[in-house]
């Protein structure tokens, strides 16, 4: 969990030295996202993001079974809600660097690239425009979106 790496970073006192958050793992384990107050933001690194379709993993396999095969992009799966809280809370204590989405996915294999890559696009829009309420610049467009 991301509050024993916490103490680890703080410990060893190195500027290199830092916390990737995994959105993932604090939903399945049920992390209380208050902690988060007591991170310093220079020192998140990264933050990955990705849902999934059910509301608990009952068990330590069944949580590594889901890291490992049925993720789901941000948006897609049951804890929508609890992402919103989590980048927002992040957002709130300064946190300014990048997202990730790291969505192991056996279905996601099976399926046209386009197709996936399309659902990644949805996704980063609802992170930035949805949640982030920030716009997408892309060369020769002022938004991905229209807002309405």
């Amino acid at each position: 969990e991301f509050t024993t790496a916490w103490d680890v970073v703080c410990r060893a006192d190195c500027p290199n030295l830092g916390l990737g958050i995994d959105s993932f793992h604090i939903v399945a384990a049920k992390t209380p996202l208050e902690e988060i107050d007591y991170l310093d933001p220079s020192k998140i690194f990264l933050v990955q993001l990705a849902d999934f379709m059910w509301q608990e993993t009952k068990t330590f396999e069944e949580r590594m079974s889901t890291a490992r095969t049925f993720r789901v992009f941000p948006g897609e799966g049951v804890h929508s809600e609890q992402l919103v809280e989590l980048v927002q809370k992040l957002d709130r204590l300064g946190y300014d660097g990048d997202y990730s989405f790291e969505v192991f996915n056996d279905d996601y294999q099976q399926m046209p690239l386009p197709m996936v890559a399309e659902r990644g696009k949805r996704a980063a829009l609802w992170l930035a425009e949805d949640v982030l309420r920030r716009s997408v610049p892309l060369p020769n467009q002022m938004r991905l979106k229209s807002v309405g």
